[in-house]
């Protein structure tokens, strides 16, 4: 069966991270334009390095989840509205709760809550227009399963996930609808720098390996299918069937 989409063009917040590289390869091939963002002239390099040309295909735009004046930016009044938006920002901020600095978690809950909050009313309202829209967080298996140090990072995906979940519910019958994927261990990015400090812990995945970025870039893509919208609301986890059992080493 061929996935039908109805969708044009969409933003891809985190634009520079390899999931999201791999999904604009994969949204350009079905001439569906991703506009990706980018933090700082590096990411946009990047970008640009890794798309192939012609760059008419795909757009930029600069969204710096510590600078609120980018926001205002996002938004060109003469552009029409996106038809989808796939977040895979993850702000990084590991420490055990008891010796946490103070200054360091309110910027952390500050960027990646309260700022993704100002996004999300944002966007909607200018679905709305439209009166269609999807909206696709990348969450983690570390919202539901953190490891030590991780409490912030699991707290921050949490809060992100249940605005995007209240969403899909409020205005649903407006046409937005949304999902949360919350992927696994994944050998991509800061997670291929983890698996391979850690390589152990592949040994508890059922499947007995890490997912590629392929494999996340594709699910995130039938997500964005026109077959697809009824799957609103919700969190689904892609981890190999970690969080299914104990985890215990095989």
């Amino acid at each position: 069966m061929t996935a039908r989409y109805s969708c044009k063009r969409g933003i891809l917040v985190g634009g520079t991270c390899e999931l999201a590289l791999t999904l604009a390869g994969l949204l350009i091939r079905r001439d569906i334009t991703p506009v990706l963002t980018y933090r700082n002239e590096r990411g946009l390099r990047t970008i640009q390095e890794t798309l192939a040309p012609p760059e008419d295909r795909y757009e930029t735009r600069r969204l710096d989840f510590s600078d609120r004046n980018s926001l205002a930016t996002l938004f060109d009044p003469d552009d029409p509205s996106f038809d989808f938006m796939v977040d895979f920002v993850q702000g990084d901020y590991e420490a055990l709760l008891a010796a946490a600095d103070d200054a360091a978690v309110a910027s952390f809950f500050a960027e990646n809550i309260s700022f993704r909050a100002a996004l999300l009313k944002r966007m909607a309202r200018s679905m709305l227009r439209s009166r269609r829209g999807r909206l696709v967080y990348i969450s983690s298996a570390a919202a539901e399963n953190p490891a030590f140090g991780q409490g912030f990072y699991a707290a921050s995906k949490l809060a992100s996930e249940a605005l995007y979940r209240t969403i899909g519910l409020e205005m649903g019958e407006k046409g937005l609808t949304t999902v949360i994927l919350r992927p696994g261990y994944c050998d991509a990015g800061r997670g291929r720098s983890f698996l391979e400090k850690s390589g152990d812990s592949l040994k508890r995945i059922p499947i007995g390996r890490a997912l590629m970025a392929q494999e996340i870039a594709e699910a995130v893509l039938f997500l964005l299918s026109d077959g697809a919208v009824g799957i609103n609301g919700t969190v689904i986890t892609m981890d190999g069937g970690l969080a299914s059992g104990k985890g215990a080493m095989r």
